[in-house]
C-alpha cells in the first residue's frame, strides 16, 4: 500500500514539474507583438542634414523631436528603441541635434552623416548625374500648340443627336 502511495506521489510529482515547464517548453508558440518607441529614422533622411539648416527644415526632414531641452530650445534629441518580439532583442538608436539661435551647429549619434553635412544648403549642387532642365523645357505644352491638335472624339451639337433620334 504504501508502494502505491509512494508511485502516486511521484506520479504526481511527475505531472506537476512537467506541467510547469511546459510555459517555458511551449513559449516559442505565443505571439509576443514587437514594440517599436520613439522616432524611426532611416540614413537617407539623415544624409539629407545640412549645417546651417534652420529648426524648420530639420523638423520638416526629420519630424518632431522625442524630446527637446527644457531649459533651451537649442538641442533636440531622436530616440528610437526597438524590441522583438520573437527573440526579445533590443535595438537602440540616438541622434542628438544642436542649434545655435535658429541655426544647425553639430549633429552627434548613432548615424552616419553625409560627407557634405559641413557645406550649406544654400551651397550645395545637385548629385553627380542629375542636372538641372532649362526653364522652357518644364512650361507644359498646350494643346492648340501640339502639332496633332486634333481632337480624339468628334464633338456632336445636342441638336443634331436630336434630329438622328427622330428619324
Amino acid at each position: 500500500m504504501t508502494i502505491k502511495k509512494q508511485s502516486l506521489t511521484l506520479l504526481g510529482a511527475a505531472a506537476l514539474s512537467l506541467s510547469l515547464s511546459a510555459c517555458s517548453v511551449f513559449d516559442w508558440l505565443i505571439y509576443k507583438p514587437d514594440i517599436p518607441q520613439g522616432n524611426y529614422m532611416e540614413t537617407q533622411q539623415v544624409e539629407k542634414l545640412r549645417i546651417e539648416m534652420t529648426k524648420e527644415q530639420v523638423e520638416y526632414i526629420l519630424g518632431r523631436p522625442v524630446l527637446r531641452d527644457s531649459f533651451s530650445d537649442d538641442t533636440w534629441y531622436y530616440v528610437y528603441h526597438y524590441k522583438s518580439g520573437r527573440d526579445a532583442s533590443i535595438t537602440h538608436k540616438e541622434l542628438i541635434i544642436h542649434f545655435e539661435g535658429e541655426m544647425l551647429t553639430k549633429v552627434e549619434g548613432d548615424y552616419e552623416l553625409a560627407e557634405d553635412f559641413n557645406t550649406p544648403l544654400e551651397q550645395s549642387s545637385l548629385p553627380d548625374g542629375v542636372e538641372a532642365e532649362p526653364e522652357e523645357a518644364t512650361e507644359p505644352l498646350i494643346p492648340e500648340q501640339r502639332p496633332d491638335s486634333k481632337p480624339l472624339i468628334e464633338e456632336v451639337e445636342p441638336e443634331a443627336q436630336a434630329k438622328k433620334k427622330f428619324e
